[in-house]
């Protein structure tokens, strides 16, 4: 085979000298049909080649004995491969280096994932294995060629997992190590990182003494390293509220190096010690600061050249693109933010100073920035409740390129709505659909115009064609469910609030609309008082989840779960007249009508017209046996009622208006006899405990006697008023009729705790028992 070979290629060599002209690689594809598979299986060389090739290597030394040599120089067959001592002291120490190497990797990588627990382990493992390491070539006489990368390498690491599971002490300590060892050049810089902990720790000026520190032993051929040094040291200072010493900083590095962030800092340290001008000059740095971004145009495709589109679809999603996005996005935030914030400051008023900033915008690199300020120039007019003023301010947009006059006709749409101007909110809705029909705030604000006209399937459709737009917009997804709720589709609104859950999960509206939706359905009260937990876990003092609460129970028949949600709902809302009657009621079942007389008089404030209140405490204080003030209130609540009517017959003319104030007079009479009673009741009353205590008390007939007197003077005095149906001049007496029902129904019996005694065996049922026995 090997004959062949030489064969083929000497005559190779001859056809190439010989033809020189013809082509060096022709022949090479030429096909011979004719060489069909049973030429194959009767090639010698052939086969032996698949056998050897197909899993039957022959052994290496082998190998090595055929190995191809056309000049004859072989001596004989190549040596066999030495194998590897692995018990020598230096395989022993590569060993080990090389899973030093291997923990120091894992430690990266768990903590590239978070496992900053695993990290630490990994970290210490390698620790410990380096040591051991350091020791192995001590004895083996190898110590003057320790490996120095490997151990900065290792304390390094384990420093850095110190300070990533907080343990900041540790870190402090593994990083002294390194900075005091002056083996390691350039582990100076190491102390940013022990400033960075002090900063964790707010020793804020042990925190710039390293800084500090740090900054001296880098050199000014490290210009960002320094800058991103300062900027720290700046950001500290105002921490600790020495704003010219943070100026200091900052200005520094706009004069340096100037970058978006260090500008805004700059800007917030002038507004914090009130430099008007120094704010402005702040501001068109900020403004001015170069970004290192190409324009976008370059990333719009050529329709000529074919290979530099490709390019283009390639790079326009890719990771430095999306990078600097984000950094134009960061610097318009500041931007925007820097000019709400000074706007008020640097001018005499706000109006002005916004204008200042949008006319600095103008001129700047920023210039599609000036239509936002101006739309956020509006809003602020909003929050400082000036309605007309940001109304002006947006309509100056509709004649803007089509994005700002959507968003102008947005807010504008929004404006009207609340002041519930549906017309105009409907039109600039429009208008703002017609400048973007994509515009999902703009397809909402149309759909909540038809919805407050009750044409809900209508509203349905919008909100679902801004959910097509924008399927995270989850104003469009509630207004849906609520949409689906009018509709009567409890299923598909249930569907909607749950798909919002799922996005909101700590939305309180959300989990009460999913609340409201069960017991509408009238199966599942369990599930509609599962959700109203979850609403009160998120807002504990929610009255009106706190009442739905107390309502589901009570038709669970769970009354003592149910008083204690209604009463909490008071203690936070005790105005909720609904929750006041179910208390009242509360009481008055339990047979505690004196606690149910606060709840309704409290009604009574709420509503002074409504005169069942007034009827509901009449009733608790007869309950209660006070029956003075029972017959108080019901002479207050006859003599307010008996106002009314003469007022109304006076007004209408109506003939019966003698008769109502006859008996007017007649129950202000009954008022100011009781007034005089009671009044005189307290003074014998007092009279009485005073003589009581000067040892001077009457006798129990002499007490008979004066009561039966005060008794005689009540019953002279009530039958000289006058009949209902006579004047008051009148002197014949009319019998009055007593008879009352109770608002409250019949008062149910208290239970009897013992039998009464016979009056015949009670030794004290012939006494009368005098003043002086009474408590005072």
């Amino acid at each position: 085979m090997i004959d062949v070979k030489l064969t083929n290629q000497r005559e190779m060599e001859n056809v190439h000298l010989a033809g020189e002209e013809e082509d060096l690689y022709s022949g090479y594809n030429d096909y011979n049909p004719t060489f069909d598979s049973e030429e194959l299986e009767n090639d010698v060389g052939f086969q032996q080649a698949v056998r050897t090739s197909h899993g039957r290597r022959p052994p290496v030394s082998t190998y090595y004995s055929s190995t191809f040599d056309p000049l004859g120089q072989s001596k004989g067959p190549a040596p066999s491969l030495e194998a590897k001592n692995e018990d020598t002291p230096e395989e022993k120490i590569k060993i080990l280096e090389k899973k030093v190497n291997d923990l120091i990797e894992e430690s990266c990588m768990a903590q590239s994932i978070g496992a900053l627990q695993l990290a630490l382990e990994k970290a210490k493992e390698a620790g410990r294995k380096e040591r051991a390491l350091v020791r192995q070539r001590e004895q083996s006489g190898n110590a003057d060629h320790i490996n120095l990368d490997l151990t900065y390498s290792v304390l390094l690491n384990l420093a850095n997992q110190y300070a990533n599971n907080e343990m900041y002490p540790e870190a402090l300590n593994s990083y002294q190590v390194i900075v005091k060892n002056k083996m390691f050049s350039n582990a100076g810089r190491l102390k940013v990182n022990m400033a960075n902990i002090y900063v964790k720790q707010k020793n804020y000026p042990k925190a710039i003494k390293f800084y500090r520190m740090a900054l001296d032993q880098i050199s000014n051929a490290h210009k960002e390293m320094r800058i991103k040094i300062m900027q720290n040291i700046g950001v500290v200072f105002v921490r600790m509220g020495q704003y010219s010493d943070a100026i200091t900083s900052f200005e520094h590095i706009m004069s340096e190096s100037p970058n978006i962030k260090t500008g805004f800092n700059l800007i917030l340290c002038y507004y914090a010690i009130g430099d008007r001008e120094r704010m402005k000059k702040a501001f068109q740095k900020l403004i001015s600061v170069p970004l290192g971004i190409d324009d976008e145009d370059k990333y719009i495709p050529s329709n000529d050249d074919t290979d530099s589109s490709m390019v283009i679809e390639a790079i326009k999603n890719d990771k430095l693109h999306q990078m600097e996005r984000d950094l134009k996005v960061l610097a318009e935030k500041y931007i925007m933010t820097a000019a709400k914030l000074i706007a008020p400051a640097i001018e005499t008023s706000f109006a002005t100073g916004f204008d200042w900033c949008v006319d600095m915008v103008k001129n700047s690199q920023y210039v599609e920035l000036a239509n936002d300020l101006e739309i956020n120039k509006a809003i602020t007019y909003l929050r400082q409740k000036d309605f007309n003023q940001a109304v002006e301010t947006l309509k100056t947009f509709e004649k803007k390129d089509s994005r700002v006059k959507s968003a102008a006709a947005t807010n504008l749409s929004f404006l009207y709505f609340l002041e519930k101007d549906y017309d105009q909110a409907d039109r600039y809705a429009d208008l703002a659909m017609t400048a973007d029909r994509y515009n999902p705030a703009a397809l909402i604000n149309k759909g909540n115009t038809v919805f407050v006209k009750q044409d809900y399937e209508k509203a349905a459709e919008f909100y679902k064609e801004a959910l097509r737009n924008d399927s995270s917009c989850t104003e469009a997804l509630y207004n849906l469910g609520l949409t689906y709720k009018k509709l009567n589709r409890l299923e598909e609104a249930l569907d909607c609030f749950l798909k919002l859950h799922a996005i909101l999960r700590n939305s309180a509206q959300v989990m009460y609309q999913l609340a409201n939706l069960y017991p509408t359905d009238k199966k599942y009260p369990q599930q509609a008082i599962e959700w109203l937990i979850q609403v009160l876990s998120v807002t504990h003092t929610d009255p009106q989840a706190l009442a739905k609460l107390g309502e589901l129970y009570d038709g669970e028949g769970d009354k003592s779960q149910a008083f204690q949600y209604y009463y909490e709902s008071f203690r936070y809302f005790p105005s909720n007249i609904d929750v006041i009657e179910w208390l009242g009621a509360y009481y008055i079942e339990t047979q505690f009508c004196e606690k149910a007389i606060q709840y309704f008089e409290r009604a009574t404030l709420i509503q002074p017209t409504q005169v069942k209140w007034q009827l509901m405490v009449a009733s608790c204080y007869r309950r209660s046996g006070e029956n003075d003030s029972f017959l108080y209130l019901s002479w207050h609540i006859n003599i307010a009622c008996l106002r009314f009517l003469v007022r109304l017959c006076t007004d209408m003319g109506l003939k019966e208006v003698q008769d109502y104030a006859t008996k007017l007079k007649k129950a202000e009479k009954m008022k100011e006899i009781k007034e005089q009673r009671v009044k005189s009741g307290r003074e014998g009353s007092a009279r009485g405990r005073r003589e009581s205590r000067e040892g001077s008390a009457g006798s129990a007939d002499s007490g008979h006697s004066s009561n039966s007197t005060k008794g005689e003077r009540l019953s002279a005095k009530m039958r000289s008023l006058p009949g209902s149906n006579e004047p008051y001049e009148a002197s014949s007496p009319k019998e009055i009729d007593a008879s009352y029902v109770d608002p409250l129904g019949p008062q149910m019996e208290r239970p009897k705790t013992g039998a009464k005694r016979r009056v015949e065996d009670d030794d004290f049922a012939d006494e009368e028992l005098g003043d002086d026995l009474l408590p005072e």
